[in-house]
């Protein structure tokens, strides 16, 4: 369990290293104010939406590499003795 956590740990940092430079970077780019809900909220969403199409690309990346890992081991089978 303790490499699980750590694991966890990990990601939430990554987490937070990406929302800080996100948050910065939309806030001088359209000019937010940081006072009004409404445009945390906005900036809150951008960047869940990027969460999800980043999950999504670590999917599909880890979706190649296990069928690319499992078609290289058939294939170190056939020249096992």
């Amino acid at each position: 369990m303790g490499k699980n956590k750590d694991l966890i740990q990990i990601l939430l940092l990554v987490l937070i290293g990406m929302f800080i430079p996100f948050f910065g970077s939309i806030i001088l780019s359209y000019g937010l104010d940081l006072t009004n809900l409404n445009d945390l909220i906005k900036v809150g969403s951008t960047f869940g939406y990027f969460l999800l199409i980043f999950g999504i690309e670590l999917a599909v990346i880890y979706l190649y590499f296990t069928t690319s890992n499992w078609a290289a081991n058939k294939k170190m089978e056939k020249y096992k003795p």
